[in-house]
């Protein structure tokens, strides 16, 4: 075991210090999607070598191959890539509120917009090479290498490097490794949630295979022919639609459901749960043969449901965008998968870590490094055997997913990406979409980052240099809406709350879940040495702090047990340095944001690692 560890900590080494041929790299990621790339960009930015294999001629995956261009949740956290993605999308159409033409989402664009502006933030990193049209065949792994086999051009190229990322849509490369995973519903007594089913089953998300429609005018009749096997019964409940976290009936009406998905420039997102085009089928074990008759069976869903809407709804000129996708018959290039494996990862993320961060098994949002604001959303509407959940009752905040997520149990230099990383069937519901996946992207390229300039096994990095590094590239660590990466002091809060040294505030709230920081809240003397407590043991015993609120010179009197030697000057130095408001005064009441700048500057308390638990 050592000798393997010490060969591959060379392997680590070689490759971050020798100059690389052609075929060698220090990162290969297979997929292209919204994690992969979002993996490729963070990683090549920090200067790793890094290639992306992916299938199609497009990056981003769900988000354009996939037709899925109306983002669900973390509108109130554009953080990270998904932040920067999301300001490129405004400048492109003019402005943040030419984003919210539909009212599914705050932010609707043509896929082929998000595509464009994918692959330009690709193309402008150095270190980042895109193997477009390429079919992965083979990857292992062994004396701390992946060789990966693909085809491209009708011919096999092999490439090699120390650390490879799964972000295929259904975690194929893992599964090509034995990796164990989990696959459907969960028990309730095996993944310990109570509203999982008795008994585990194999049954996961419908699918959908989107369309994207063109508005060509009144008078156009773009009417596609009639499919096989059409029956209008099929969708005849389509247009009646309610909110179903409210109590309302449902009323008909056919313009809001197709307003649903509005997009900019006249065309629309075909993406409709309720008698629409989700698809059931199980195809994640099927062989490529296989899952291509079913995703054929799921691409003829749509095109009935889009003849219904033509030719029964009276929208005939409502036609396939004929400029939006590479293909011939104008649809997207995949279905959207909504769920994959799960692999078993150096932890679960599983619903009590959603539900009750704070009182948890494990502390597991100190080593938060992607965010989620959505509600647990399934799609089993046309699987008459599903068992009957009631998502919309499980109510949670919003929440951040642990790095051990994102590594795989059993594996020194696979990271998981996309849908496959570790948690329960159930928490899939909500870390499933897609400004969450590209932030799990984003986390796992980072974690690649640390991995190599560490040169560690996964298993060995750092939690906490992976979290500074996303907070340096202005990604959330906790889901706290009341501050973003533009505010000065965005980094300071962060770390507070991802230490857990003061804590949110969780808020299920419809469908974009709330967890408050409140930095202008006063901070008290009992809570502040509370959240210390865990992390420097002279606080232990002590119980000399009352709930009155903190001032600058009892905060002096709590820190000089820590630092005996600190001054109040060095506490007035930290109030200039970092532009704090107000003059400083030794009585003054102290807010949570202050208290954050304070404490992250003189005890640098983030530099105290935590465990894969959260554990200090």
């Amino acid at each position: 075991m050592i000798s393997r560890i010490f060969a591959y900590i060379f392997c680590l080494v070689f490759f971050f210090v020798h100059p690389l041929l052609s075929q060698e790299y220090q990162l290969i990621i297979v997929g292209g999607g919204a994690s992969g790339t979002a993996a490729g960009i963070s990683a090549g930015r920090e200067g790793v070598k890094t290639l992306i294999i992916e299938e199609t001629p497009w990056l981003g995956g769900m988000l354009t191959s996939a037709g899925v261009s109306a983002i669900d949740g973390n509108h109130r956290l554009a953080g990270g890539i998904w932040g920067e993605f999301r300001s490129h999308l405004s400048k492109h159409y003019g402005g943040i509120e030419k984003l919210s033409t539909g009212w599914v989402s705050n932010t609707l664009f043509e896929p082929k917009v998000g595509q464009e502006i994918l692959r330009k933030m690709a193309n402008e990193v150095p270190d980042l090479t895109l193997s477009m049209e390429s079919k992965w065949i083979k990857a292992t792994f062994s004396q701390g290498i992946w060789e990966v086999t693909f085809q491209k051009n009708g011919k096999n190229h092999t490439v090699k490097a120390p650390i490879l990322i799964d972000a295929t849509e259904l975690g194929d490369i893992a599964a090509s490794l034995q990796l164990p995973y989990r696959l459907g519903m969960d028990s309730r007594d095996e993944i310990g949630e109570e509203f999982a089913p008795e008994i585990g089953n194999d049954i996961i998300q419908d699918l959908t295979f989107v369309a994207t429609l063109q508005d060509y005018g009144k008078g156009t009749d773009k009417t596609i022919p009639k499919p096989e096997n059409y029956d209008p019964a099929e969708f005849a409940c389509a247009c009646a639609h309610a909110d179903p976290i409210t109590e309302n009936a449902p009323t008909l009406d056919c313009d809001k459901m197709l307003a649903y998905g509005k997009l900019p420039n006249g065309k629309y997102m075909i993406n409709w749960p309720n008698c629409g085009n989700d698809h059931y089928v199980n195809l994640v074990e099927l062989s490529p043969e296989d899952r291509e008759v079913e995703i054929e069976k799921a691409k003829q869903t749509t095109l009935r449901f889009v003849y219904y809407i033509q030719h029964e709804l009276g929208y005939s000129h409502l036609g396939l965008a004929e400029d939006e996708y590479p293909t011939a018959d104008d649809l997207p290039m995949i279905p959207y998968h909504r769920e994959s494996r799960r692999y078993r990862g150096v932890v679960d993320f599983t619903l009590p870590y959603v539900l009750s961060p704070y009182e948890a098994p494990n502390p597991l949002f100190r080593t938060g490094v992607a965010v989620g604001d959505y509600t647990i959303d399934h799609h089993h509407k046309k699987n008459p055997d599903a068992p009957s959940i009631d998502f919309i009752k499980i109510r949670v905040p919003s929440y951040t997913i642990p790095l051990g997520a994102l590594v795989p149990k059993t594996h020194p230099a696979l990271i998981l990406a996309e849908k496959s990383i570790s948690v329960s069937n159930i928490v899939n519901g909500a870390t499933r979409l897609q400004p969450v996946v590209l932030g799990i992207g984003q986390a796992a390229g980072v974690l690649a980052t640390v991995a190599l300039k560490e040169a560690k096994p996964l298993d060995q990095v750092s939690i906490r240099s992976v979290q500074q590094k996303l907070l340096d590239h202005w990604a959330y660590l906790m889901p706290f809406l009341d501050m973003n990466p533009k505010d000065p002091h965005f980094k300071a809060m962060q770390k507070v709350g991802a230490s857990g040294i003061l804590k949110g505030e969780g808020v299920p709230y419809l469908w974009a879940n709330q967890t408050w920081f409140y930095p202008e809240r006063l901070v008290t003397e009992f809570e502040l040495i509370s959240g210390l407590k865990p992390l420097y043991p002279q606080l232990k015993d002590y119980w000399g702090a009352s709930g009155d609120y903190l001032t600058p010179e009892r905060l002096l009197i709590f820190l000089q047990m820590i630092q005996p030697e600190l001054s109040e000057k060095e506490i007035q130095e930290v109030w200039k340095l970092k532009n704090l408001p107000g003059a400083f005064q030794a009585k003054k009441r102290l807010n949570r944001e202050e208290v954050s700048v304070i404490l992250d500057e003189i005890l640098n308390f983030f530099e105290k690692e935590v465990n894969w638990k959260g554990n200090y």
